[in-house]
């Protein structure tokens, strides 16, 4: 995977700031998004696409929400979320379902389980395409970069030709 290789050998500097501009754009057109999480918003979630040798620590805070890329997830995390890149993107786009992964055992979750229920919950609440959203701030470039993007984490089609979602 062309991701996976880049993500190897590129600087991880560039890849937090652009993710911290988008999740600060989200939460800035949908200021409630965090406050389904409740008393978890002040947990540290780490995702980790199995698929890529790079992590992230998700912090989901209602006034500085923030994301850090790191090359192994710290072992000071409330929760962790595993799983192909495609399988965590499509649990975020609702064309997942989170229970259908996790008991098809596509993703593997360990930690607080009341917290990973909370950001669930806030996700498929929110009904926010987290990919579309995060690059509306590109302005004319959003649509190409989106489709680019989509295209690189696999359309729900392609999931599923992957196996992601059923067990795969």
């Amino acid at each position: 995977m062309p991701l996976a290789l880049a993500a190897r050998v590129l600087p991880l500097l560039p890849l937090q700031v652009l993710l911290n501009i988008c999740l600060g754009e989200i939460r800035s057109r949908h200021p409630r998004i965090f406050d389904r999480l409740g008393s978890n918003t002040g947990k540290r979630y780490g995702l980790e696409p199995t698929d890529l040798p790079i992590a992230f620590v998700l912090e989901p805070r209602r006034m500085n929400p923030r994301i850090t890329v790191v090359r192994s997830l710290p072992s000071n995390l409330d929760a962790r979320i595993a799983g192909p890149l495609s399988a965590l993107i499509g649990m975020t786009d609702g064309s997942y379902d989170g229970d259908a992964l996790f008991f098809s055992r596509d993703i593997h979750v360990d930690g607080d389980m009341e917290a990973v229920v909370a950001l669930r919950n806030a996700i498929d609440d929110s009904r926010v395409d987290f990919l579309s959203e995060s690059v509306l701030w590109l302005g004319p470039l959003a649509a190409p970069i989106e489709r680019i993007l989509r295209s690189i984490v696999g359309s729900p089609s392609a999931r599923e030709e992957m196996g992601v979602g059923r067990g795969g």
